[in-house]
């Protein structure tokens, strides 16, 4: 783990004092390590549209778009620690990678409705399934857990540091497996899938663009891959280990992602499958077909606590990189620097919780949950993308102008892999503003205008602000000792 841990009361060691050994990790260590980051049974109920060719639909960003993240951001981490805004900022300019850090943040503002939007479907297969698809309730329920959530961030719980990787079996690996064993049995007894099988169904039925529009969703499926890079220093022989690592992984979240995706497809038909409940309508339906429904709950249960464990773990995490950042350059005023008794950027976390319940409040607004749910992950994927963007640009760079920086790892082919990542991440940027082929009844100029228009104020408006009127006594690191990495622990 990064310094961050590092509690604040314990002295660090002098650059003259012997450094204790490093922390070493197996090559399959890191593989599920990074599985846990990005494995999730959220987007399955996306792909369980498309059937069989969900396959292809995840084969392809995976080969385009997780692959090159990986290896490329393992070089970066292996030379620059600090992040996306150190490398950024060392391969193009300060001001990039500050835009890079604010969209790593930003893109949560619209993640954690559409996060929150399926708990509130999964608690309602517990209370009432009709509620699934009920505008008012997922909105209510999104600003509750969310402001609950901000007060438990707040405080600063130690014990969320751990439930990211029990969130994993609890609420991946457990109810995935069931799922996909469930189905094969269902299969296996003569049962008609719901969705055709055979081959030529393998790749999505052409309707112009709008087929495409699947694979953009799926770019921030595997996002996430950069984070675990900065562990690549503690393996053994990170030339050799990390690649290895990183097509373990890859095969696992494939797995993860394809066969859950499969085995609800084979039970709920397309038509009638919620992008946010589809996950319960194929328990639902496995459950009452094997005369089991009383584990519908405790299905549900496991979703809610995997989901709300990682939403807990992720709400400070990307408000903090922001803060130290704002705080040493002063891109943030003082006012959002703020730390509460706890070590805690409150004022951020507030603020953040003021726009998501906005943002929540078009849930009881727009009569269609699915439609809402689908523009706030491509506004997510949008966003997101833009750190990507930077990132490739900036690996590209820092070969050229700093050859010679020691790396503990170089990715094999770098400027192949930088811009084939480069033209899935553009090519996903504009197939982003076009309207998926099940949304066919609706303007596809109002999908253009929210969803450029999310993109546009939240990921270049804002920030473009911020460094416009940052002020120098907005740097408020140096006259604050106890901004440490340790306070924010």
């Amino acid at each position: 783990m990064s310094s961050i841990d590092t509690p604040a009361d314990v002295p660090r060691p002098r650059a003259a004092a012997v450094r204790p050994a490093p922390t070493t990790l197996t090559w399959v260590t890191l593989a599920l390590m990074t599985t846990a980051s990005v494995a999730s049974l959220r987007a399955a109920p996306t792909m369980a549209v498309y059937g069989l060719a969900c396959v292809f639909l995840y084969l392809v960003p995976a080969v385009v778009f997780l692959l090159p993240t990986a290896l490329v951001s393992a070089e970066l981490a292996s030379g620059w620690n600090g992040g996306v805004y150190r490398w950024v900022s060392e391969g193009l300019s300060k001001p990039l990678g500050f835009l890079a850090v604010w969209c790593q943040f930003a893109m949560t503002i619209f993640y954690y409705p559409s996060l929150l939007a399926f708990v509130a479907s999964t608690i309602a297969y517990v209370i009432d399934p009709s509620l699934a698809s009920n505008g008012v309730y997922t909105a209510i329920v999104i600003m509750v857990l969310y402001w609950t959530g901000v007060w438990v961030s707040s405080r600063g719980t130690k014990a969320l540091a751990g439930l990211s990787s029990w969130g994993l079996i609890i609420g991946t690996l457990v109810p995935g497996t069931v799922l996909v064993v469930l189905g094969m049995v269902f299969l296996g007894q003569g049962n008609a899938s719901a969705a055709p099988m055979d081959g030529s169904h393998l790749l999505p039925q052409w309707t112009g663009l709008a087929s495409l529009v699947l694979i953009v969703n799926n770019f921030l499926s595997y996002s996430g891959m950069e984070m675990n890079a900065v562990h690549v220093s503690s393996l053994k022989d990170p030339a050799k280990e990390y690649p290895k690592s990183m097509f373990l992984a890859m095969g696992l979240v494939l797995l993860i992602f394809i066969l859950p995706a499969l085995a609800i497809s084979w039970v709920v038909p397309a038509d009638q499958l919620s992008l946010t409940a589809g996950v319960m309508q194929a328990f639902n339906a496995f459950f009452s077909y094997f005369h089991v429904g009383w584990m519908t709950p405790i299905a549900a249960v496991m979703l809610i606590s995997a989901a709300l464990g990682g939403m807990l773990t992720w709400l400070a995490g990307p408000s903090k990189g922001l803060l130290e950042i704002s705080r040493s350059e002063g891109y943030l005023p003082p006012f959002l620097q703020k730390l509460n008794k706890y070590g805690i950027q409150q004022n951020i976390l507030v603020t953040q919780g003021v726009v998501t319940s906005v943002i929540a409040l078009l849930y009881a607004l727009i009569p269609n949950v699915s439609s809402v749910y689908w523009i706030f992950s491509t506004i997510t994927t949008q966003v997101y993308l833009i750190v990507y963007l930077l990132m490739f640009v900036a690996a590209m760079r820092l070969r050229k102008t700093q050859p010679d920086h020691p790396r503990g790892y170089r990715a094999p082919a770098l400027g192949l892999l930088c811009s084939v990542g480069l033209l899935a991440s553009l090519a996903a940027l504009a197939i982003g503003f076009v309207p998926p082929s099940q949304f066919g009844g609706s303007s596809v100029w109002s999908y253009v205008l929210v969803v450029g228009g999310g993109l546009v104020v939240l990921g270049l408006l804002i920030p473009a602000f911020f460094l416009k009127f940052r002020k120098p006594g907005w740097r408020t690191a140096a006259a604050d000792p106890k901004t440490t990495e340790g306070e924010q622990a």
